[in-house]
């Protein structure tokens, strides 16, 4: 009944800035992370494509290991100073202005300020989600969380989209005629031969998030005023010790926690990586990779919707298991297809490279791979996030929320630093790519064993 009065409680516009900080926040994670910027990255300003992927690894590593150190800390320290919006507002920050620095990531630049620069975008883009994660239980009745989250993902990937959209329309030139895929001159006279079309998603991004977190600001109830910051983070850490002692006691719970740490750890790679696995592989230029990323945005707003239905007929787990099974699909196939060949060469695809886009038969056959990507790793998080909201109370959910992003990254730093080492010490991408498909794997293994909602007790 309580969460029935706290949903009545909720202007339907306050559901719906919530929901609009997944729009805000998505572009960095597509733009930045994963389509153009980590792939100019990887394949531009390093001198070699694994020297750039490992360094790249690191830095999605570095800021893994920071997230896990203080995700739960500051869930706690949160739900002792009550609102949630400063702790956003002070994170915003940090990140549009470490954002709008990726402006000088100029090819040959040294690569080591720039990971460092996306690392700390990242902590900060993690750790506002873990404050804005943990609103979602006051706004909602449980019947209805799964819906909502699933649909606030699926906006924010239609905003990734769209600013993915703008840079390959508008911003990516080709090298050779130096027009943009629409037939244009690159806007603000970007230069691509500087990669001014891949450092300006930096800015680009930052300028979206400011713009559109400020409904959640307006219109989103936050929590009560609670104690002052100093005796708040007193009794926050102590708090912490106490929550993470009992959590040990809550088995579903931490059994949940300890599968998603393993596959949300696969997923944080493949999403991190996979872009720039791809450009390497087959040389695609920023507007090929940009396409791929529209494809699978399209694919992910799709995901989203049906997995917001499914996710309300048959519960967040089983959402979350099939999803799984078809990211471990989809892995294990990217790996395994390369320039004239899929499934590790048990399929032979031979074809001439027709200068068209994804013209050999191996890129359509990544692409098709790709496709289950974007169907499931939308739905795999947002789901997640809803067996979350379902298994704990409004009163407890931003330090079990702090606990879940500490779940999400405790050993974040492994998967991506598995990568990079293995790519580093083998030479080869594909090699430290496949390290992905165990993650996924042993998560979803762990999971099939964990009670639903995971606060109940078999």
């Amino acid at each position: 009944m309580a969460d029935v009065m706290v949903a009545e409680r909720t202007p339907r516009r306050g559901i719906w800035g919530w929901m609009f900080f997944d729009w805000a926040a998505q572009p960095f994670f597509t733009v930045v992370t994963t389509f153009i910027f980590g792939p100019y990255f990887v394949s531009r300003m390093a001198t070699d494509p694994a020297m750039g992927q490992a360094a790249w690894g690191y830095g999605i590593a570095i800021a893994g290991l920071v997230i896990a150190i203080l995700s739960p800390v500051l869930g706690s320290i949160a739900d002792q100073t009550g609102p949630r919006k400063p702790w956003i507002a002070f994170f915003a920050a940090i990140k549009i202005t470490s954002l709008c620095m990726l402006w000088y990531a100029e090819p040959g630049s040294p690569l080591v300020p720039i990971v460092l620069l996306f690392s700390l975008a990242s902590v900060a883009a993690e750790f506002s989600i873990v404050f804005n994660d943990s609103m979602m239980p006051r706004l909602v009745s449980k019947q209805e969380i799964g819906k909502i989250s699933n649909i606030a993902w699926g906006l924010g990937y239609l905003g990734g989209m769209i600013v993915l959209i703008f840079v390959i329309g508008f911003l990516a030139a080709s090298p050779d005629t130096g027009k943009t895929i629409i037939g244009a001159d690159p806007l603000f006279g970007i230069d691509p031969k500087l990669g001014e079309d891949a450092r300006a998603t930096g800015p680009i991004s930052a300028l979206w998030y400011f713009i559109f977190i400020l409904p959640m600001f307006f219109f989103t109830p936050d929590s009560g005023k609670g104690m002052a910051i100093r005796p708040a983070v007193r009794e926050g850490l102590s708090e912490l010790k106490s929550t993470l002692g009992e959590v040990r006691k809550r088995s579903g719970i931490f059994r949940f926690l300890i599968a998603r740490m393993i596959y949300q750890d696969g997923v944080n790679a493949l999403l991190g990586l996979g872009g720039a696995f791809a450009a390497a592989m087959f040389g695609w230029t920023i507007t090929e990779i940009g396409i791929y990323g529209i494809i699978l945005n399209v694919v992910a707003i799709f995901g989203c919707l049906v997995a917001s239905r499914l996710d309300t007929a048959l519960g967040s787990k089983v959402v979350v298991l099939v999803s799984l099974v078809l990211l471990t699909i989809a892995t294990i196939g990217i790996v395994s297809t390369g320039p004239g060949y899929t499934l590790f060469g048990v399929w032979q695809m031979p074809g001439s490279d027709t200068a068209g886009l994804f013209s050999t038969p191996a890129e359509k056959a990544y692409i098709a791979f790709g496709l289950l990507i974007g169907i499931a790793f939308g739905p795999v998080q947002a789901s997640s996030r809803s067996y979350m909201a379902r298994s704990v109370s409004a009163d407890e959910a931003g330090r079990y929320f702090g606990i879940y992003a500490l779940s999400g990254r405790a050993t974040s730093f492994l998967a991506p630093f598995m990568v990079a080492t293995v790519t580093a010490t083998s030479g080869s991408p594909r090699l430290g790519m496949a390290t992905i498909i165990l993650f996924l794997a042993i998560g979803l293994l762990v999971l099939l064993r964990t009670p639903y909602p995971a606060d109940q007790v078999k």
